[in-house]
């Protein structure tokens, strides 16, 4: 894995060079914990004019993603194996357009809330990372992580563009692109979770989600 060109297994040199990497000065959109790839693997093949970047603690499941990369060789997607806490160290100011978070490990207990990708303390990684309209897109079966995040989206000053506990039955439906654990959740009946938060107050300017998804169609790609 760690000979394969689309995967970094030591990031940090590249920090601030990133757009020399993909060749080009296109947007960076990331997912954090991007899992098996399927969700990033999808929007790389339907938005060629955008770079996505996929984050994975496990290489035992970045294996998995880096299976579907090599087989569909996108130029416009690499890998990435780190830690989360790390992206300050491996993304200069302002170099990352979007982060995605899907379906992320709720740590449902209280002391470790700082260990949720959407605590606070980690608004305050993406606040560093992010251009200045930069926004997060976090999408979840777990009510309570939901709640929790909307309530953290808050407590760092960002705003909270869009919200809903039923993406799927909503407006908002429209440009979904499902990951594995969604399809596996939604199929059990669950609802699915989902709000984009906006670094700089751009609440009421955009209700639709980012142009990444909205221009899709809802998808199911395996």
């Amino acid at each position: 894995m760690e000979e394969s060109p689309f995967v970094f297994p030591d990031p940090k040199p590249y920090r601030g060079r990133w757009h020399e990497v993909f060749g080009n000065t296109r947007p960076i959109y990331i997912e954090v914990g991007m899992g098996k790839g399927q969700f990033l693997t999808a929007l790389a093949q339907l938005h060629p004019e955008i770079n996505y970047i996929g984050i994975e603690k496990y290489s035992s499941v970045l294996v998995r993603a880096l299976e579907k990369l090599e087989e569909l060789r996108l130029p416009n997607l690499y890998l990435i194996r780190m830690d989360a806490e790390e992206l300050t160290e491996v993304f200069a100011p302002e170099e990352v357009s979007l982060i995605y978070l899907n379906f992320s490990d709720p740590w449902p207990k209280d002391r470790h809330a700082k260990r949720r990708l959407t605590s606070a303390a980690y608004f305050d990684r993406y606040n560093q990372i992010l251009i200045p309209e930069g926004r997060v897109e976090f999408k979840t079966d777990h009510q309570d992580l939901f709640s929790f995040s909307e309530a953290s989206v808050l407590e760092a000053g960002w705003t909270l563009e869009l919200s809903t506990r039923d993406l799927h039955h909503s407006p908002y439906a429209q440009g979904n692109v499902m990951t594995e654990y969604e399809e596996r959740f939604s199929s059990m009946g669950n609802p699915i979770c989902k709000l984009i938060a906006s670094r700089n107050g751009t609440a009421g300017k955009s209700a639709k989600p980012p142009e990444s998804e909205s221009a899709a169609g809802e998808q199911r790609i395996e």
